[in-house]
Parts: C-alpha cells; structure tokens; sequence
C-alpha cells in the first residue's frame, strides 16, 4: 500500500474546483460575447432572425436585440468575475446563466440553430457553476 500525503490531495482537490470554474468563467465570457452579438443584430433589424406572429413569446427584434445585449453584458461581467475569483462571481453567474437558457429557449423559434447551442453552451455553465466538490482527507 502506498500513501499519499494529504497536503498533495487538498492541493489536487483545490484545483480541481478552480479548473471548473475557470472554464465556467471562460464559457461565460464566450456566451456573453455571442449574445452581445446576437443583441447588435437584433437591434440593427438584420433579416438574420425570422419574424413570425404566432409566436407564444413574440417581442419586436428590437426588444429581443435589447434584451440579449443586456443578457450578454450581465454574463461577460459574471465571467471576468468568476475568472477573477471574486466572491460573488460563482453565484451570480449560476443566475445570469440560467436567465440566458430561459432566453435563449423563449428565441428558439427565431434562430433555432443558434439558440439551441446556446442552451447546451449555458447548461454546460450551469453545470460547472453549481457542482459540488467532495475532498477526502486522506488521514487513516
């Protein structure tokens, strides 16, 4: 039997959480951008987004455009702050994320093969966020 020393397994534990939430952090600042972007286009009228009234959930692309930049600042400002280990930031990023995926499944109906990605992308956030990390100390 060999032993390993604890010191090593809170290191590796620790890590292990930070290595999370850095990827969360970058994938929020990615998905931020993208809405920005998807924001911008949606403001500026583009004939990129179909129009329909028969929508359950039906804004004008100016109110979708206006609520997706807002979206995407709000995840770009969580992300730098989960890569900055701020506090708040894990949080904070958990309920932005979780607005964007409510958001997103409302604008499906517009721009399915972009906002079916960005559900999976805030999931996949979500995740990272809200998992619970569970380090054995090792002493027998």
């Amino acid at each position: 039997m060999t032993a390993v020393p604890t010191k090593t397994q809170r290191g590796r534990g620790s890590a292990t959480l930070n290595g999370a939430s850095s990827a969360a952090g970058g994938m929020l600042t990615f998905s931020g951008s993208f809405s920005i972007l998807m924001g911008v286009s949606g403001i500026a009228q583009d004939s990129l987004f179909a129009t329909s009234s028969r929508y359950t959930y039906w804004f004008d692309l100016t109110t979708w455009g206006v609520l997706h930049l807002v979206v995407g600042v709000l995840l770009v400002i969580t992300g730098l702050a989960v890569l900055a280990h701020q506090s708040w930031g894990r949080g904070a990023g958990a309920v932005v994320a979780a607005i964007s995926l409510i958001t997103q499944f409302m604008f499906v109906p517009h721009y399915p093969a972009w906002a079916i990605p960005m559900m999976a992308l805030d999931l996949l956030i979500l995740f990272a966020l809200t998992r619970f990390h569970v380090e054995t100390s090792g002493s027998q």
